[in-house]
């Protein structure tokens, strides 16, 4: 029933025996939305559905949520959905101001099948081609990287050799030694991660995540986003499913050998290795692999 003067819907006329089948698990809904439209009666009706269930309908369409037992904690909060409703699309339309009845709400349907549109781009993950353009990408990144800091630490066209590598340059918080390697690697990976954050998250602002820190779940033992420092993997590119970080498709991390041997083989560093075996706890589809200035992508051979 509805009151005329505010036309404020209190309860749907709609005789019970008359709800279509299906309309209760969610699968008949369109079809009772259309059979909706073409009854007889107040238009009130048909804006309390259209503008309320429709845009419900299309944002919780199923997609490919993690499996039974499994979670995804720990993705932030600008990764979430909105919804609208007919009333807010209009505040935010004025040519609704002007229309009536169901003139109003056909102006609404574009947000409506706008909101199912995004919901279906939230799960889609990088094509073989977009993957190419990613790590082509990288090695641009590194190789700028590299390029730019030998130059700014040593001249034009110039870089270290292997005993300006080896200097000791300090000593950490634990009293270990710092190699000038190692801080030309800080620098680098500064500038690479800048170039990346210009190249390639402009392209692919959903599915390219720069450190993030994961961390297995107590729960599930998988492993998702955390700010838990202890037992935790921060890759330093991760892709991943659009908006949603905690389903990785492909982990890559910037490597800057210094010395002659690295520059060669930069896969033959034990920690190195070590420390993309580790990425495989993360479940991608992809090997890991690291990107250098010499050599572009190396993958780790698959066990």
């Amino acid at each position: 029933m509805y009151t005329q003067e505010g036309l404020v819907p209190t309860s749907p006329s709609w005789p019970v025996g008359d709800w279509p089948a299906g309309v209760g698990a969610g699968g008949g809904i369109l079809k009772f939305m259309d059979m909706l439209l073409k009854r007889k009666g107040s238009w009130v009706v048909k804006w309390w559905f259209l503008g309320f269930l429709l845009p419900v309908a299309c944002a919780t369409t199923p997609g490919p949520w993690p499996g039974p037992g499994e979670s995804s904690p720990g993705t932030p909060a600008r990764y979430e959905q909105g919804l609208d409703t007919v009333s807010n699309s209009c505040g935010k339309n004025p040519a609704c101001y002007t229309q009536r009845g169901s003139e109003a709400i056909m102006l609404a349907l574009p947000r409506a099948v706008g909101v199912a549109r995004g919901v279906s781009a939230v799960f889609r993950v990088l094509e073989s081609a977009e993957l190419a353009r990613v790590e082509q990408l990288l090695v641009q990144c590194a190789k700028e990287a590299d390029r730019e800091v030998n130059e700014r630490e040593y001249g034009l066209g110039k870089r270290p050799d292997d005993a300006e590598c080896e200097r000791v340059v300090g000593y950490d918080g634990k009293g270990n030694k710092v190699r000038r390697r190692m801080e030309l690697g800080i620098l680098k990976h500064e500038v690479a991660f800048a170039c990346v954050k210009r190249e390639l998250v402009r392209l692919f602002p959903d599915n390219v995540s720069i450190e993030p820190r994961y961390g297995p779940d107590p729960r599930t033992g998988r492993y998702v986003l955390t700010r838990v420092w202890e037992d935790s993997l921060k890759p330093d590119i991760v892709v991943h499913f659009s908006r949603d970080p905690n389903r990785v498709q492909c982990v890559y991390d910037f490597k800057f050998p210094c010395s002659v041997a690295g520059k060669s083989n930069p896969l033959a560093n034990d920690g190195t290795l070590e420390q993309l075996s580790r990425y495989k706890k993360l479940g991608r589809p992809c090997t890991p692999s690291i990107v250098t200035p010499q050599l572009g992508v190396s993958h780790v051979s698959p066990e």
